[in-house]
């Protein structure tokens, strides 16, 4: 395990979010944050989400490609395959230009969707898919699931099964099957190149829960990730979709059940290989606790021999513009494109003689 974070957190919160309704910090400093635990695991949390992955590899993408555009050092053009449930979504597909790709991306988004792919923590080498989560805009908006955050957080709560955090965590399976799926057709050999996750809030949460139970996957990186430690969430107010669930399990107690098999915390101590978190000490839109929760996942991961490795990283603050943020965020992306190199290299097969 490595940690990236200063001694101690600073501490200009007022006079950065002067208007905040919230204290981001929710009282934790460093130390605090560093010692959350993840959540408890319920009964049959790892053979349900077992079973799910065994049904998505066996759905075939069926992919429908457009034109492809410039963008870059990419071709990137949009894709039409099949999700979760026989779901047509769309997503963006980028293969790089003359040079053969060694490895995959499965680049997912926040809860306000995505309207463009975006390349920072990208490669010149890596062929990418930007899914774009089930009922979200721009390709997807109102397929499959309500448009709004607030909303599409509480879409299919009433089960388990048909609970819309889960449907989209499984929604990425299919999306890398699909990014495969265009390289084999390129080139037979491609589409057994290995896979590494990238995702942010929504994304990071929906990639904890994914990532573990898909052997394609070799690395990935988590920025300011959702949906770890619901325990502490459902006690700290937020602006984010946090607060739309805390209400609704306020009047429906009941639907902790169905979170608890969606708890991102919970699913990275399933994790077997390294792991990038990126955590903010200050966010309103996510608790910091519940991002380091999800942090110590993969270090509890990680010390019983999983195959993870945790490089935590700690963002100064999360959902929010703050002075230095363009400096820590380049620094996060170099970051994630060598975690990206080192996770492919160690995953790569020797040669014995």
């Amino acid at each position: 395990m490595t940690v990236t974070a200063p001694a101690d957190l600073p501490s200009p919160y007022d006079r950065w979010f002067p208007g905040s309704p919230i204290d981001g910090t929710y009282g934790y400093d460093r130390d605090a944050l560093l010692g959350v635990e993840p959540a408890a695991e319920p009964d049959g949390f790892a053979d349900l989400w077992r079973s799910w992955y065994a049904a998505a590899r066996d759905v075939a993408p069926d992919v429908v490609a457009g034109p492809a555009v410039r963008q870059g050092a990419h071709d990137v053009s949009v894709v039409t395959f099949t999700a979760d449930g026989g779901l047509r979504l769309r997503a963006w597909v980028a293969l790089p230009v003359g040079v053969e790709p060694r490895l995959g991306v499965v680049h997912s988004h926040g809860y306000g969707g995505r309207d463009t792919p975006s390349f920072e923590r990208v490669p010149r080498d890596a062929a990418a898919v930007f899914p774009v989560a089930r009922g979200l805009g721009t390709l997807n908006a109102g397929v499959g699931a309500p448009d709004t955050s607030a909303r599409h957080v509480l879409h299919g709560f009433g089960s388990v099964e048909t609970y819309t955090v889960g449907r989209s965590a499984v929604d990425l399976w299919h999306a890398g099957s699909a990014l495969l799926d265009v390289l084999a057709r390129r080139d037979a050999a491609l589409g057994g190149l290995p896979l590494y996750f990238v995702g942010t809030s929504f994304g990071g949460g929906i990639g904890a829960l994914a990532v573990p139970w898909d052997d394609r996957f070799v690395g990935a990186t988590l920025e300011v990730p959702t949906f770890g430690q619901h325990d502490l969430r459902l006690r700290m107010p937020c602006t984010g979709s946090g607060e739309a669930v805390r209400h609704h399990v306020a009047e429906h107690p009941e639907a902790r059940a169905v979170l608890a098999f969606h708890d991102a915390s919970v699913a990275a101590t399933h994790l077997r290989v390294p792991t990038r978190v990126e955590c903010a000490a200050w966010d309103v839109h996510v608790p910091p606790p519940g991002q380091f929760a999800v942090a110590a996942g993969v270090a509890r991961a990680e010390a019983a021999g999983t195959g993870a490795r945790l490089e935590l990283a700690v963002h100064s603050a999360g959902h929010a513009e703050y002075p230095g943020m363009a400096r820590e965020l380049a620094t996060a992306f170099a970051a994630t494109r060598a975690h990206m190199g080192a996770a492919v290299e160690a995953a790569a097969p020797t040669s014995a003689g």
